[in-house]
């Protein structure tokens, strides 16, 4: 991606993720970034071309990070650095976002979702199989199976009326979520990491 459209993609992402997708029109794009819409045509089609590489940008720029991950450091850790960061990102997303996508853009919405899910499968397992290596996971259970159980429950973070959000931040799901995953496939070794890393790191977040 050119840096010209990129730095128009970052800009028009900010928008999304404050005021939502549909409320978002092609002309506030152009006044938001200072440029006419002829201009901005010159780098995309239209709206519906607009917010798929808006979307491609947000899982390209996702997995960036999460590449930046040592597969070699402690299993535990990496997965609650992932908990953390998938709550950060959610945390900071319009709710609207959501709708808009399911409403208006379904087959956008639809390989957004089916991207996401199969980046985040990857690296469970890639977890999974990293803290058997280790000593911390069992490996007495079906890899693929608790990978998909995992990527289910993040899924089911999305349902935001269901959690109550006023009631439970996006931190705690995710680390209750966490620690709920670690202590189902952690053998001795790794409930003892774990129990050390809530004393140490306060992982128990209260209900605010």
């Amino acid at each position: 991606m050119e840096e010209k459209l990129k730095s128009i993609i970052k800009q028009v992402l900010a928008l999304y993720l404050k005021y939502g997708i549909k409320s978002v029109t092609m002309d506030d794009v152009a006044r938001e970034l200072g440029i006419s819409k002829k201009t901005l045509y010159q780098y995309v089609d239209d709206k519906d071309d607009l917010v798929e590489k808006t979307l491609n940008f947000f899982n390209d720029n996702d997995n960036h990070e999460f590449c930046k991950i040592d597969d070699n450091q402690n299993a535990i850790d990496t997965l609650l650095f992932v908990s953390e960061h998938v709550a950060k990102k959610l945390s900071e997303i319009n709710p609207s976002i959501v709708y808009d996508l399911r409403k208006y853009y379904p087959a956008l919405w639809k390989n957004f979702n089916e991207t996401k899910r199969d980046h985040i499968f990857s690296h469970i397992k890639k977890n999974i199989e990293t803290g058997i290596r280790q000593g911390l996971y069992r490996d007495d259970f079906n890899i693929d199976l608790i990978g998909r159980f995992y990527v289910f429950r993040m899924e089911m973070a999305y349902h935001f009326e269901y959690f109550k959000t006023k009631e439970y931040s996006f931190e705690e799901i995710f680390r209750t979520m966490f620690i709920y995953h670690i202590r189902g496939i952690a053998n001795q070794k790794g409930i003892d990491y774990l129990e050390k890393k809530i004393r140490e790191d306060n992982l128990k977040v209260s209900v605010k």
